[in-house]
């Protein structure tokens, strides 16, 4: 179905909401400015705007809220027609929604199984997910399947269908798994550019939270353009891997929300909710989205080929802070990401990249020393770790060959760097 939106700005939305009495006053103050008309005039116009809207709802109140000059508006249609769009958006998105059940083995004995009759226990978890396309192909993270021995998928009619991995992407936390069947008439949703998002914007979240299918709640996109390390630290891959781009909302997320899916006010998929920060395990207002040009990006691989692979560097780094530039010699405004530590026959380490140093002094504080700068990467200024992953990400592949900008010693140099694999 069509979904109806009206555009509105988030302030005015809350405005509505916390206004129990006054209707709100739309003020072009340019036109006012540049052209002041008589008050019976502003009046007729204000008059014919709310006739307009009302012929033509959704769309009307869209086109009234941009209008310039002075019109007053009820706050009960207001608040009416936003309601009226988050309904259509939940009639449209939640039927291709689902709930995972998964069964975990859990081992309990030293030997192998079967030894002494010794049987293994089993774990049940519960996630989210979104119908991919019409071939059953479901998205989710891939910690909800993450060593699953068996998957059900629960649909929003109550149907049910056992499904099996099809790929999983550790590193992005992303996963893509197959039912045997679906209910006749569901649509697969429709993905959004999550380039477009901003600050500010009305975010909602479908998902099964503890379980409870078919929730939905709404809040704002509140930050952009976080990481979120993903998987556990390793030799091999020189530390957490980062996933880059990472929206932030305050729409209720909590346990069993994740692999479920954050839209926009016309239903587009701008990200699948993946992870909260909180000291309850609960929502506490600060939820992080895996933005959708990355799961577009990564998951029709995932189906052609059941793995992604990622460029690697093969550092850890930190963002330079004033105090960091201090300690090594460098001016205080001085941006760009420390080399912390580089990791054995990574291409950092076969480029010649040098990690830093810590010493305890006798006053028991920790000074950091040495260690290349980036700067830039391909001619790209890198001024802070986010800039680096997300180029990476988004820029390059494995053989790939980029040029790194670094200051070592206080002098810039350029490196030329081979990307492998993350392993």
């Amino acid at each position: 179905m069509k979904i109806r939106h009206i555009t509105i700005s988030a302030a005015v939305v809350i405005t509505l909401l916390l206004s129990a009495c006054s209707p709100l006053m739309l003020i072009g103050a340019a036109q006012e400015l540049i052209n002041p008309e008589p008050a019976q005039v502003e009046a007729e116009e204000a008059a014919l705007s709310v006739e307009k809207a009302e012929k033509t709802s959704l769309d009307g109140l869209a086109g009234l809220a941009g209008l310039e000059g002075m019109a007053e508006l009820d706050e009960a249609r207001v608040v009416a027609a936003l309601q009226s769009t988050l309904e259509a958006v939940y009639e449209e998105v939640n039927p291709a929604v689902v709930n995972i059940q998964v069964t975990v083995p859990v081992r309990t004995s030293p030997f192998p199984s079967g030894w002494f009759q010794t049987p293994d226990l089993v774990q049940q978890g519960q996630g989210s997910g979104f119908l991919w396309d019409e071939e059953g192909h479901i998205v989710t993270n891939n910690h909800v399947v993450e060593d699953a021995s068996e998957i059900k998928v629960s649909f929003a009619d109550g149907s049910t269908s056992p499904a099996e991995i099809v790929g999983t992407d550790p590193d992005s936390d992303l996963a893509v798994i197959r039912v045997e069947k679906m209910p006749a008439g569901i649509q697969q949703l429709r993905m959004g550019d999550s380039s477009q998002v901003k600050v500010g914007q009305i975010a909602i979240a479908i998902g099964n939270p503890y379980g409870l299918a078919g929730t939905m709640t709404q809040g704002i996109i509140s930050a952009l353009s976080r990481s979120l390390p993903v998987g556990e630290s390793s030799s091999s891959s020189g530390g957490t891997y980062t996933i880059p781009d990472i929206i932030q909302t305050d729409a209720a997320i909590n346990p069993g929300n994740s692999g479920g899916v954050l839209v926009n006010l016309e239903g587009e998929v701008i990200g699948v909710t993946t992870a909260i920060r909180s000291n309850t395990n609960s929502n506490a207002g600060i939820g992080f989205v895996i933005p959708s040009n990355i799961v577009s990006r990564i998951v029709p691989v995932l189906i052609s080929d059941g793995e992604y692979r990622h460029p690697r560097l093969g550092i850890s780094g930190a963002t330079l802070t004033p105090d960091l530039a201090e300690e090594l010699g460098l001016d205080e405004g001085q941006t760009g990401v420390l080399v912390v530590t580089v990791s054995r026959n990574s291409p950092a380490d076969k480029a010649g990249l040098v990690g830093s140093t810590t010493r305890r002094l006798p006053s028991g504080q920790t000074v950091t020393a040495g260690g290349d700068v980036i700067i830039a990467i391909d001619g790209q200024p890198v001024k802070a770790f986010e800039d680096l992953t997300s180029y990476l990400f988004n820029h390059t592949s494995v053989g790939q060959q980029v040029e790194l900008t670094i200051l070592r010693d206080g002098r810039e140099r350029v490196l030329e760097v081979t990307l492998d694999a993350v392993r």
